[in-house]
C-alpha cells in the first residue's frame, strides 16, 4: 500500500522531538500545497511505518 497524505485530525498530546534539518526541509517540500500540517504528516508517516512493521513481522513468521 502506498503512503497517502490525509488532512484529518484526532485527539492529540504534545511531544518534543528533534529532527535533522535536512529531514525537516524534505518534509516541508513534500507537504507544500497538500493542505496538511507538518505534525499531521509526521503522524501519518509514523502510522504507515508501524503498520508496515507489523506486516513485515507477520511475513517473517
Amino acid at each position: 500500500m502506498a503512503f497517502q497524505i490525509k488532512p484529518y485530525k484526532k485527539e492529540t498530546e504534545n511531544k518534543t522531538i528533534r529532527f535533522p534539518i535536512s529531514l525537516i526541509e524534505n518534509i516541508e517540500k513534500a507537504i507544500q500545497n497538500q493542505n496538511v500540517t507538518f505534525s499531521r504528516f509526521v503522524i501519518q508517516a509514523c502510522e504507515y511505518a508501524l503498520n508496515n512493521l507489523e506486516d513485515a513481522q507477520k511475513d517473517s513468521k
